[in-house]
């Protein structure tokens, strides 16, 4: 992909994770029909969710906290209208966003003006964010990994 091209892409992605950050979530049940599409979200794998734990708390648990529940005020601007970091629990929205986005987050960063996510890319690798979102995978509801799943299938195109 030409470099202008992902920058509008991670632009509109931003736009879109920033938009879900300044709603309130809602339970994955009230937010989709969880009853048709893709087939059932793959079982966890504890392994690959232990790896992503130590991953997660080496470089993510700093800013959205060892136990996932992001900033305290995560819904509230910073002066400069930024956001802090939110929650990668159930209760956040890290689990509206496909597999695919979560990947290009976390690697990328974020060029929105609202976001502070810095870059990964040289620091971890896709199987290493692959497994920190394992990790997430493991401590959100069943609901929350239904929708994300759907989520992931439907980008996919299957």
């Amino acid at each position: 992909m030409r470099p202008t091209i992902r920058r509008m892409a991670t632009v509109g992605v931003m736009a879109m994770l920033v938009a879900g950050c300044a709603s309130t979530p809602q339970p994955a049940s009230t937010v989709l029909d969880l009853s048709g599409g893709a087939p059932p979200p793959p079982e966890i794998d504890t392994a690959l969710a232990a790896r992503g734990q130590d991953l997660y708390l080496q470089y993510c648990g700093a800013c959205h906290g060892v136990d996932l529940r992001g900033a305290p005020n995560w819904k509230t601007p910073n002066d400069d209208g930024s956001y802090p970091p939110p929650p990668h629990d159930s209760s956040g929205h890290t689990w509206h966003h496909s597999d695919r986005t979560l990947i290009e987050l976390i690697l990328n960063g974020s060029e929105f003006e609202q976001s502070r996510m810095p870059t990964f890319a040289g620091r971890l690798t896709e199987e290493d964010v692959m497994a920190i979102l394992e990790y997430l995978k493991s401590e959100w509801g069943e609901s929350e990994r239904i929708y994300q799943w759907q989520n992931t299938w439907q980008e996919a195109g299957r």
